[in-house]
Parts: structure tokens; sequence; C-alpha cells
């Protein structure tokens, strides 16, 4: 028999999610069977798959020790630099301006640097995380941006703040505002763009339409003019929803791709401006609760920038007639 006691982050979470994510040898069907046979009890009782965990409940597993192991593995997080870009970072949540090149999250082509791993890596440092004191708890990542898409992305180190923070992301109670570089110059200085866009799974593509499509979103781009050089606009985005490439596919789609974009943008256009990567920054984060927010209640109000866009220097050589 194995007891385990629920501690702060693993609380809030269903019983199967919580077994299946700190026992990795436990198959499902036998976790289920043993659950409906009452060989896993919780508060000495019987409990249900779905049954939400509470901090300081104890949980007793009449199962083989086989499916408890937990081999000691080297942590891949530690084999990813633990160098970030640092907005603001409190005991709960971190904001980083993670550079464009950098994957947010492994993929198939993951050669152990991401920015959670590195984030991992910073917190296991600095003694906040570690990993043999938690039983299914990471950090992990709250909102996530293209490789090739810089910007501000939140972090959060605890599981309480990780779910408020999903559910205000949901409520839509933050509003974030990217820069972007879009080839030629708007017909309006601002406007809300609406499409629907349909997502090609096997592609990694989405394609956009001024009618419905086929299992298509709504989608809703706010854009507002903030400078001109020749052929070149400077825009501030605001998503009115969040869907995939939605900003870059929306403002492709009227004819004005972001410069420096290999998906959804011309090679002669790109070839022209000759920038690295898509001129696209997730640049400023305010946080606009409207419900409570417990342990995050005094972020709310607060507004960040990031510094160093990487694209406006060269803007700026435009404007003032440097030859493309």
């Amino acid at each position: 028999m194995k007891s385990v006691t629920i501690q702060k982050n693993d609380a809030e979470q269903r019983l199967d999610k919580f077994l299946t994510k700190t026992y990795p040898n436990l198959p499902q069907s036998m976790l289920y069977k043993s659950i409906r046979k009452k060989d896993i009890k919780l508060n000495r009782k019987r409990c249900e798959i779905s049954t939400r965990l509470k901090e300081g409940d104890v949980l007793e597993m009449y199962l083989k020790d086989e499916f408890f192991q937990q081999s000691e593995q080297p942590f891949d997080f530690l084999k990813a630099p633990d160098k970030l870009k640092i907005l603001y970072e409190d005991q709960n949540l971190m904001l980083l301006d993670k550079k464009p090149g950098l994957i947010v999250h492994p993929d198939e082509h993951y050669h152990f640097d991401s920015l959670i791993a590195r984030v991992q890596h910073h917190l296991y440092a600095t003694g906040e995380y570690d990993p043999r004191g938690e039983n299914s708890f990471a950090p992990a990542l709250i909102n996530r941006i293209d490789r090739n898409t810089g910007g501000i992305v939140m972090a959060a180190k605890n599981s309480e703040s990780l779910r408020i923070m999903n559910q205000k992301v949901k409520d839509r109670e933050l509003t974030k505002l990217y820069l972007c570089l879009v080839y030629g110059h708007m017909k309006k200085k601002e406007d809300t763009l609406e499409g629907y866009l349909q997502k090609n799974e096997s592609q990694n593509r989405v394609y956009i339409s001024n009618k419905p499509l086929p299992e298509g979103k709504m989608i809703r781009t706010r854009y507002r003019v903030l400078d001109e050089a020749p052929d070149v606009s400077l825009l501030e985005v605001e998503l009115l929803t969040g869907r995939t490439h939605q900003i870059r596919a929306h403002l492709a789609s009227i004819g004005h791709p972001l410069i420096g974009d290999g998906k959804y943008g011309t090679n002669t256009i790109n070839k022209r401006f000759g920038l690295p990567y898509q001129a696209l920054y997730s640049y400023k984060l305010r946080f606009d609760f409207s419900t409570d927010a417990s342990i995050l209640n005094s972020l709310n109000g607060q507004e960040f920038t990031a510094s160093e866009i990487w694209f406006l220097q060269d803007f700026e050589h435009w404007k003032k007639g440097k030859k493309l």
C-alpha cells in the first residue's frame, strides 16, 4: 500500500489526472479498475475519477509497487541555458521577454532548449523549484507565441497562479498589444478587421475568408497605424479573438503581409527587406481583472512593456531613406 498526502501544488486537480501525471507506469485501465474496486481510496473513502483533490487529502493505493516506480532521470531542463530576460517576477509569476528563434515548448525538433526549459532551469537554480519535492506540478507557461515571434510570455510558479491566469486569459481579462511591420500603407489609419479562419493541421497553416468556412472560426483583429516609411507601415495590433497565426494571416489576406514572414508573406518582398524573422512582437501586457484574482490581485491595473524590439531600428533607417 502506498499513501500520498496532497500538497498545495497538487490541489484542485482531478484524481485521474493527478495519478496519470504522478505515476506514468500505472496503466489507465488499471487506474480506472482500481478506483471502481476501491483499491484506490481518498481519505479512506470511495472516490471517483473526477473527484477534485484538496490540499491535505490522503490517497491510499493498494497496488503493486511496480506501478509506483519512478526511475531517476537527469532533468532535461538543466540541458537548456538558464538565461532569461525577465520583465517582472514575484513569488507567483514571471513575465519574460522571449526573443524570436526560441521555441516556447518542446516540439519534434526539440534539442533541449525551449523557453519553458529555461524557466524551470532558472527556478531550479534559485531554489524555487525542486522536481523531487513535487508530485505532479512543474512551472508552466500561461500563454505562448510562435517560435519566430518575440515578446511577452507569462509563466506560473505554482498551480494556484496557473489556474487563476488560465481563467483570466479565457475570460479575456488581459490586454495584449503587438507591434508589427507590414508591407504597404493601410487605407484606414485604424480599423477592426473581421473574417473567418480555417486551420490546416497537416500544413501548420491557416486560411482566411470573408465568408464562413467549413469548421472555420470567426476572427476580429484591431489595428492602429503608428507610423509609415516608404512601402512599410508600423502597426499596433490587438487580438479581439485569439487564433493560430491570426495577425500574420489576417493582415496578409488583405494584401499587407508582415515583413519577413516566410509562411504568409512573399519571397520577393522578404528578400527586398532582408529581415531574419517576421516583424512581429508582443510588446505590451496589461492586467485588467474584472473579477477577483486572489493571490494575484496586486497585479490588477499594472502594465508592462518590452523594450529593444529588434525591427524598430530597421524601420527608423527606412524612414530616413535607407536603400532597401
